[in-house]
């Protein structure tokens, strides 16, 4: 179980770490192509956003692996599934349907990791 503990916590950790850098350093206008939802939100909450990704992302990885405050996984991953919630909730209010199969895939996957990591798997 730890081995898809890990597979679960590097896929967030990679996915997060790139859509964040994304939000973090790029402007709303250069987004708007992709990201369509950045319309309905000031820049600052975009970018916050997206330092939340990369915080969740480091989050998964880096207490486990040293032994530091290792609670702070399950934590991350926890506050990565209430990410996905509101990334699902804004999704559906933009009736934007093609988001929602990696939106729960996500929120899928953090919850593992932070059940598994909780529960001491």
């Amino acid at each position: 179980m730890d081995i898809a503990l890990w597979v679960a916590a590097g896929l967030l950790a990679a996915r997060y770490l790139m859509v964040g850098f994304v939000k973090l350093v790029r402007g709303k206008e250069r987004l708007r192509s992709r990201m369509g939802w950045v319309e309905d939100f000031p820049d600052v909450v975009v970018r916050f956003i997206g330092l939340c990704e990369i915080a969740g992302a480091l989050g998964v990885i880096l207490p486990w692996l040293t032994d530091v405050v290792p609670v702070l996984t399950p934590i991350a991953a926890a506050c990565l599934v209430l990410l996905q919630v509101l990334a699902i909730m804004v999704h559906v209010r933009r009736q934007e349907t093609s988001q929602l199969g990696i939106n729960v895939l996500l929120l899928l996957l953090a919850a593992f990791v932070a059940v598994g990591r909780f529960a001491g798997w």
